[in-house]
């Protein structure tokens, strides 16, 4: 097994050096961080991390805190965080809340104690107050969802003018009977994306029909299908349906296929984060693509640098309007709008 020493030699450094860049100083020029880097993945360097972590007080351990794994919205989330923490020598270990403060303060007591150096929080019903007290010494970042009061930084898009955008696209193709299927209100990004809806209709000149509102209280399959259930009672049917979520719009393309409406001719739907299974769906869903892999990468790097005693600002990433099939009629075999 290869030692500290024939890295330094290898990379042409002092072993204090190697030491340094094993530990992310600045202190290292970025030419001979990669020299280090090289030697140590062509020697196959393994350091000895309990030592080190020993030494510096550490655990290189980083929390991710989501609040069911089974969403799949945070796949493409968490292997952003992944490969990010794994490249500056941290690993990760997911921790499902069920929005449950007992099993959350498991999780904060893991870094009171100094068993993980750090949080990522993506729960949208963390306990914000507990969050932001911890904050206060300990290394915290909001990933997705966020509490802008609490003063910890987050990585995010701007999901008002996402859902502005998702709900001006059915109204340029025609819609002025737009229905709105929301998880729960007590949810920063359902009142954010809602208010982005009723922002395009009023910008539109489209009244706004409170009838046309359902909040499933939680996200999945099921919850989109019984939204469209009841949406499809009324006696004047909406034409086309934004949904906060991909996970809600396809339960609702289920209902309307089970009802023998066509899609996007009956009823027309757009939903919310590009999630893997929009692009299995018939039509294939329209949706606004959050950039999750950036946003996991971009949240791990700002916990790195909080760990390491550097400010870090909150970051808005750029989201992409997908005009596809459930909205589009003119597609190709993708799915995708032809320009």
């Amino acid at each position: 097994m290869s030692n500290i020493r024939e890295v330094a030699h290898k990379a042409g450094v002092s072993v204090a050096t190697v030491s340094r860049v094993l530990n992310n100083s600045d202190s290292v020029t970025s030419a001979t961080k990669a020299r280090v880097q090289d030697a140590i993945h062509a020697l196959n360097y393994r350091p000895s991390m309990l030592g080190r972590n020993l030494r510096n007080s550490e655990s290189r351990l980083l929390l991710v805190l989501i609040p069911e794994i089974s969403n799949p919205f945070y796949f493409e989330v968490i292997k952003g965080i992944e490969e990010t923490a794994l490249h500056h020598y941290y690993n990760i270990l997911l921790c499902e809340t069920g929005s449950d403060p007992i099993r959350e303060n498991i999780y904060f007591d893991l870094v009171t104690s100094k068993m993980a150096d750090g949080i990522i929080s993506m729960d949208p019903a963390v306990n914000i107050d507990t969050l932001t007290q911890l904050a206060k010494n300990h290394a915290i970042i909001q990933c997705s969802e966020y509490e802008t009061e609490s003063g910890i930084p987050y990585v995010t898009i701007d999901h008002e003018l996402a859902a502005y955008e998702a709900v001006e696209h059915l109204i340029q193709l025609g819609h002025k009977q737009i229905a709105l299927i929301n998880s729960d209100k007590k949810f920063l990004y359902a009142r954010q994306r809602e208010k982005g809806y009723l922002q395009a209709l009023k910008d539109h000149g489209i009244t706004f029909h409170e009838e046309y509102v359902y909040y499933t209280g939680e996200l999945g399959f099921d919850h989109g299908q019984r939204a469209m259930q009841e949406i499809l009672k009324q006696s004047k049917k909406p034409t086309a349906i934004f949904a906060v979520s991909d996970l809600l719009a396809i339960g609702a393309l289920k209902e309307i296929h089970a009802q023998a409406l066509h899609i996007p001719h009956d009823i027309a739907m757009i939903g919310f984060d590009k999630i893997a299974f929009s692009n299995m769906t018939y039509p294939v869903l329209s949706t606004v693509e959050q950039p999750m892999h950036t946003m996991g990468s971009r949240a791990a790097e700002m916990l790195i640098q909080t760990i390491h005693g550097k400010d870090v600002h909150n970051v808005i990433l750029p989201h992409r309007l997908m005009k596809r099939s459930s909205t589009m009629g003119n597609t190709n075999e993708k799915g995708e709008q032809l320009i």
